[in-house]
């Protein structure tokens, strides 16, 4: 199972590089391994490459969307960002670590729905959040021409 089988992302935005398991509609877990490869690295910072703290959330709300697209009452749908609260970065993430990933979904509806994510390395907490987002339909609306 890849988060390809379920998200729409795609490298260089797709940060789940692997996928443990997946409870749909309910939870998932996997983790983003980071090479120090990754273009941000190069600017973020020199000298002390260090990985953004959206970008740790953003890997958080991937796994969400995994959670969700996983279960087939949400086919067609996509989940996206409606609010992050309680968003606390607490270690330093950098080059060679493996951020792994955890989010439970909470309330959920046909339009929206909550999630709470940890980001730990070696077992440390690096990052935690809730999450908040709508459910739109997957495709665009035909435009009039």
């Amino acid at each position: 199972m890849r988060a390809e089988d379920y998200l729409p992302h795609r490298p260089p935005f797709l940060f789940i590089t692997a996928l443990r398991s997946v409870e749909p509609g309910q939870s998932a877990s996997g983790s983003w391994q980071l090479t120090g490869e990754e273009a941000f690295f190069a600017g973020h910072f020199p000298g002390r490459p260090t990985l953004p703290g959206v970008l740790m959330v953003e890997a958080l709300a991937q796994l969400g969307g995994v959670a969700v697209l996983a279960d087939p009452k949400f086919a067609g749908r996509l989940p996206l960002f409606g609010g992050i609260e309680r968003a606390r970065f607490r270690r330093q993430v950098v080059p060679g670590d493996r951020l792994d990933l955890e989010v439970t979904l909470g309330r959920m509806s046909a339009r929206a729905g909550k999630g709470t994510g940890r980001a730990t390395v070696g077992g440390e907490l690096a990052c935690q959040a809730e999450l908040l987002f709508v459910l739109v339909d997957s495709t665009p609306a035909e435009q009039n021409v």
